[in-house]
């Protein structure tokens, strides 16, 4: 069954309701039967059947092409309304123009997740820096007070892979926006455990993950919960170990 919003809902101390979401960084992947989709899923069902399982996604399609209108709406009729999305930022801001005079794709790209905003079910918007990107927190401001100014409801979550970024400038910036520092890990680099807004964004990425180390997750994640909504996303691979522990730590917060 898909998650409903009690599954997955836990008590701030201020008395505010936050929730754990949890997925991959997309869903489009038939290799993922016959262990995590039944068998015989047909490809134009497997966001469905993705979605009885796990309660959101990360859409890496975002990072190349901007969806229609008609393709957002079938994502969303395809997922029930405890589910949520959440899109990578378009290649354009953060890699070519490299957060440099990014109004017009910025206002583009907000138009188009702008029907899953309006329906209540947008996550974040991550914005995932190259690696060879260095820290510049004039630059970061700026682009922050520009996002602002085109959606100031939005979630902003960035991915930094230079370490340079690790810093209390990096940090100041990000939270005077409410912006979160989108908590990375792989088997290269794992970024500092700061949070800078009233939400939190995880990037799941590491080759390999215990039992022990997911149930530690688990409770990292709910730690994080105490003082707003969580997002967390494994990695996205033709093997399903991904959604597998996707689904192993949301059915451990279940129980």
């Amino acid at each position: 069954m898909a998650a409903s919003q009690s599954d997955t809902e836990r008590e701030r101390s201020d008395g505010q309701r936050s929730e754990i979401w949890i997925g991959c960084s997309g869903w489009a992947y038939p290799s993922w039967r016959p262990a995590f989709y039944p068998p015989k899923t047909p490809v134009k069902k497997l966001l469905e059947a993705y979605a009885s399982r796990l309660n959101s996604v990360e859409v890496n399609y975002t990072f190349r092409s901007l969806p229609t209108e008609a393709i957002v709406q079938g994502w969303l009729a395809a997922t029930p309304e405890a589910f949520r999305f959440s899109f990578k930022a378009p290649q354009r801001i953060t890699h070519f123009n490299r957060l440099r005079n990014c109004s017009g794709v910025l206002a583009a790209f907000l138009g188009s997740v702008a029907p899953v905003a309006a329906a209540g079910r947008l996550g974040v918007l991550l914005l995932q820096l190259p690696p060879n990107f260095a820290v510049d927190a004039v630059l970061l401001r700026e682009f922050l007070a520009e996002a602002h100014g085109a959606g100031p409801g939005a979630r902003l979550a960035f991915e930094f892979r230079h370490p340079s970024w690790f810093a209390e400038p990096t940090y100041a910036a990000l939270a005077e926006r409410r912006a979160a520092l989108c908590v990375a890990e792989s088997d290269e680099l794992a970024t500092p455990e700061v949070m800078t807004a009233p939400f939190a964004c995880y990037r799941l990425r590491r080759s390999q993950y215990s039992e022990q180390e997911l149930g530690e997750l688990r409770t990292r994640l709910q730690e994080g919960a105490r003082a707003g909504e969580v997002f967390a996303y494994f990695k996205h691979e033709e093997e399903p170990d991904g959604p597998l522990r996707a689904a192993a730590v949301l059915e451990g917060l279940r129980a």
